[in-house]
């Protein structure tokens, strides 16, 4: 079975600061990635409306090129995976089980997508789509040693069951998420994504959570919490209480065009207030 295409790829490459398609080469796979996780953002406001997370290729594109949106890891990492594939990286999609905040040892349910990238025989992993905490850079997946990105640094475990993500935060290495290599097709990603957009007791169905990257930076916002983390130096945080007032912050620092949708409010009201 051929993988879908992109239907607009200039535009994709445009919105990267791309003029032209550019090699497919490891420079090239950072400077995507670091870009990607600027220009689009990391949210879950569609579970919140109470509406399907569609993620077929045409849906994601309409979404987050046209529609002035960001999306999670099943949206951002399966648009990103497609330009790879565009582009002529050797790439496919795999899954993880994220451990970040769970009791070391943790075994979660396979809920996290993103992609492996072979170049001359290296094999990489690369995430546009892990919140408040992605890696802006690609991570060489055969090394335990220590990596550099523009924001935090990490490192990547190999065990019996497959491998574990770390990041440095605070001075304290912390598992971010648990994956493997295993193949994966379009309806193990549809199970993973029915659960995290549907289950009761999943966190996306419960809370706002939106994230964007930037130069020695990142933004979060939980609920109605939002915090910019500056590398290096002391974190800014304030408390929003007006729904208005959190639907111009989501444009104006996360680039987020909120959709009327009356349910939407509601339950962002709801959920700033429960803050």
């Amino acid at each position: 079975m051929s993988e879908p295409r992109l239907s607009n790829l200039a535009l994709y490459l445009q919105r990267l600061g791309f003029d032209a398609p550019p090699a497919p080469i490891l420079d090239t796979l950072r400077q995507l990635q670091l870009r990607h996780t600027g220009a689009f953002p990391f949210e879950n406001l569609t579970t919140l409306s109470g509406e399907p997370v569609l993620i077929d290729l045409p849906s994601i594109e309409q979404k987050v090129l046209h529609d002035g949106r960001g999306g999670y890891c099943y949206e951002l990492n399966n648009l990103f995976l497609a330009l790879l594939q565009a582009l002529g990286f050797n790439s496919r999609g795999i899954s993880g089980r994220v451990v970040m905040g769970q009791p070391e040892g943790a075994w979660t349910a396979r809920t996290h997508r993103l992609s492996l990238v072979t170049l001359d025989d290296v094999r990489y992993i690369t995430d546009v789509g892990f919140g408040g905490m992605v890696p802006t850079a690609p991570l060489l997946l055969d090394t335990p040693a220590e990596q550099r990105t523009p924001h935090e640094p990490y490192r990547i475990e190999q065990h019996a069951d497959g491998y574990t993500l770390r990041a440095n935060v605070a001075g304290e290495w912390r598992a971010m998420y648990i994956f493997d290599l295993q193949r994966q097709e379009d309806i193990d990603f549809a199970v993973g994504n029915w659960y995290v957009s549907t289950h009761p007791e999943s966190s996306f169905a419960r809370q706002l959570m939106v994230a964007r990257t930037g130069e020695g930076w990142r933004r979060t916002l939980n609920n109605g919490s939002f915090t910019i983390h500056r590398m290096g130096g002391e974190s800014e945080r304030w408390q929003v209480t007006d729904v208005d007032e959190l639907v111009g912050l989501l444009g104006r620092e996360f680039g987020i065009r909120v959709p009327e949708h009356a349910t939407l409010k509601q339950v962002l009201a709801q959920l700033i207030v429960a803050a």
